[in-house]
């Protein structure tokens, strides 16, 4: 298992929209531990993606306080099952979220931050048209960014704890690292029976080929394709 926890790859701008989006994740976390099981199961259906509900063939219970379904799709992206489901999402929004911000800005970050995790939903939705499982968490949207990052600095150093047995820190190139997590995702969609529930494997797979679609049109036009990792920035 590699788990990246830095990357050699300083931005110049800090990354205001990546710390809003971790600041709000973490405090929609911490409201669901006030949660009794049953007001999280609520909770998580009325806020989460639920695909059978997104496309009209189920419908919630009138007593469920929920959103617009297709507002759920942008909604589910700060819900999360769990402290560590919540901690491995922001691990890799923090490591390679800034860079993606500095290459766009604080505006364009956001859209494409949004359009990825959408991207992602609907990819699962898609998949799964009639499940009836809540999909939640930033997983869809983070890959959107995991998948531009390759697509900008494949050759950045990536500090990861490699972990097997003992743990051991390793600096391997983004492309390593990146190409690694994506080969893992199509792994699991292989192995995972539809409507198994668990991971949202496809999810993953779908924000990530967002991300390298997206990231040509969002970046600066200054900002080159297949670049190097800057060496100098204020904002590391």
């Amino acid at each position: 298992m590699l788990i990246p926890f830095r990357d050699e790859n300083p931005t110049l701008r800090p990354p205001l929209v990546t710390l809003a989006i971790i600041a709000t994740c973490v405090l929609v976390s911490l409201y669901q531990l006030t949660l009794s099981a049953r007001e999280e199961q609520v909770f998580v259906l009325g806020f989460g993606m639920v695909p059978s509900v997104l496309f009209g063939t189920r419908q919630l219970s009138a007593s469920i306080p929920a959103v617009d379904p297709w507002l759920s799709v942008v909604t589910s992206m700060f819900l999360h099952g769990g402290l560590l489901h919540l901690a491995g999402n922001m691990v890799y929004l923090w490591v390679f979220g800034n860079n993606i911000e500095d290459a766009m800005g604080h505006v364009r970050f956001t859209f494409f931050y949004l359009l990825s995790g959408a991207a992602a939903a609907l990819t699962q939705a898609f998949v799964e048209p009639n499940s009836s499982i809540p999909m939640i968490g930033a997983s869809g949207a983070v890959s959107g960014v995991l998948g531009a990052y390759l697509v900008l600095h494949p050759h950045a150093r990536v500090d990861v704890l490699f972990v097997y047995g003992l743990v051991t820190t390793l600096r391997l190139p983004a492309m390593a690292v990146l190409g690694w997590w994506i080969v893992i995702q199509v792994i699991n969609v292989m192995l995972t029976e539809p409507g198994q529930g668990g991971v949202a494997w496809f999810a993953h797979i779908g924000g990530f080929v967002a991300g390298m679609t997206l990231i040509p049109f969002f970046r600066h036009a200054h900002i080159p394709l297949v670049g190097g990792a800057r060496r100098r920035g204020p904002w590391g």
